[in-house]
């Protein structure tokens, strides 16, 4: 039955974007496998270990680093695979994702159902992302799909959800989704029994959204924001926080907030915001995909030829987004001068906020709109975090074991130790050379189960 279970996994993993399935054999796994001769990167930001050896049985990882592969590779039954000149990292971690709202180019409540979620499962699954948390915008039945694929029931990457999530009245979240994918609060009475409500469905962190989507919406007043971070806290949740301006986020920060979930993109964070966050013990998740993807698709970058990208848009809105008509309204949308201005201080600020020593996370809002892609965007995300200053070894710790901290109480992933879960990557270079590298899939291993990557 195991043998039957983990051949159906991967050949489920295989269906990607409307992909053709990739040729599935059944696994005939050894009870303990021995990765040997390749460079590791532990996710911990220590050096890599060249020639290093990591041994997993089942779901877990045995052994990892610097040590000798005679002994394991001696026992009977030992599956022996030779990496040399391969590299293995940790598989990444999305800390700001959704589920349910977009299928191709249409966003809608309608969207919401266990196919359409589980097709993007299996999309962040075959790009290397093997935990999402859907950061709001859910409907209840998230929950009965989380326990069913914790039960072993479906494949794709771990679910993990903020609930519906809480927005203003007649404002942010601006998706067109149903009264059931978000709560609007209208006083900070409603606001705690809200809170309190999606408390008892057990969701691992609260969300909610503070902006006033560039002066066309009312922003939540602050007395609301205020009672939903103290019912969280009341109830043992976290909360991250939907923000776009500095003084929103430092607001926030008095209050309590837990995670900043987007990039302060207004002007440079400051000193205050800077020590406030450290007063919190606040995450970071910077997004700079959100607001790169707003208008870079009609500048055809070269990455747009890679198949890596390819692999994650639909034919139809690839089309689009190569279309005259496309880079037209986009260089006439008066957004788009707003979006370039944000994802430059999303730049700088993420540098900012690393530097200070604040713990950065990482995710994109992919899934949100049509335009941020599942599994590309968190590849995308490595390079600008890279191309706002980190190092790319600083990059893979944001995506990896910080952002496995951010989850909030998960400790069996995010780095290559010994009792963690076996979820890595197998990469064909070394991303410490060039974080594209990333992208250099050769096999995805997600609870030891090996999974083909959505392209090649």
């Amino acid at each position: 039955m195991e043998k039957l279970l983990r051949f159906r996994r991967v050949c489920a993993a295989a269906v990607v974007s409307g992909a053709s399935i990739f040729p599935c054999q059944p696994l005939h796994a050894a009870p303990v496998t021995l990765f040997t001769g390749a460079r590791l990167i532990d996710g911990s930001g220590q050096p890599p270990i060249e020639n290093g050896t990591l041994v997993i049985d089942g779901d877990r990882i045995v052994a990892a680093g610097k040590i000798d592969p005679a002994p394991y590779a001696a026992k009977s039954g030992v599956q022996v695979v030779h990496c040399e000149g391969e590299t293995i990292m940790p598989s990444l971690i999305s800390d700001h994702s959704h589920l349910g709202v977009v299928k191709g180019d249409n966003i809608s409540a309608a969207n919401f159902t266990p196919e359409n979620i589980q097709a993007a499962l299996r999309q962040y699954e075959g790009y290397g992302v093997t935990a999402v948390l859907s950061l709001g915008m859910n409907k209840d039945s998230l929950y009965a799909l989380r326990d069913q694929q914790r039960a072993g029931r479906f494949p794709g990457a771990d679910i993990f959800t903020a609930d519906r999530g809480l927005g203003a009245v007649s404002a942010a979240p601006p998706q067109p989704i149903g009264p059931d994918q978000v709560a609007r609060p209208a006083s900070p009475d409603e606001a705690r029994k809200m809170v309190r409500e999606m408390a008892a469905r057990h969701p691992d962190i609260i969300k909610c959204w503070v902006d006033d989507l560039f002066g066309q919406a009312p922003k939540m007043p602050p007395e609301i924001y205020a009672a939903i971070i103290d019912e969280a806290h009341r109830n043992g949740l976290r909360v991250a926080a939907h923000l776009f301006y500095l003084d929103d986020a430092k607001s926030l920060l008095r209050d309590g907030l837990d995670v900043v979930a987007h990039s302060v993109r207004d002007q440079p964070v400051d000193q205050e915001f800077l020590d406030l966050m450290k007063a919190r013990h606040a995450a970071y998740i910077p997004t700079l995909d959100l607001d790169e993807s707003q208008f870079i698709y009609a500048a055809h970058p070269p990455w747009m030829e890679s198949a890596a990208f390819r692999a994650a848009v639909s034919p139809a809105l690839l089309a689009r987004w190569l279309s005259p008509a496309y880079a037209y309204r986009i260089s006439k949308n008066p957004f788009t001068p707003l979006n370039r201005s944000a994802l430059a201080h999303g730049l700088e600020n993420v540098k900012r906020v690393h530097d200070a020593g604040i713990l950065v996370g990482f995710g994109t809002d992919s899934g949100a709109m049509p335009t941020r892609l599942p599994g590309w965007a968190e590849h995308r995300e490595l390079q600008l975090l890279v191309q706002a200053g980190l190092t790319p070894m600083d990059a893979i710790v944001c995506a990896t074991r910080n952002a496995a901290e951010v989850l909030g109480d998960i400790k069996d992933r995010g780095t290559l130790e010994a009792g963690k879960r076996a979820d890595f990557l197998l990469l064909a270079a070394n991303p410490l050379d060039d974080i594209g590298n990333t992208t250099r899939l050769i096999a995805i291993y997600h609870g030891g189960m090996r999974i083909e990557p959505a392209f090649h």
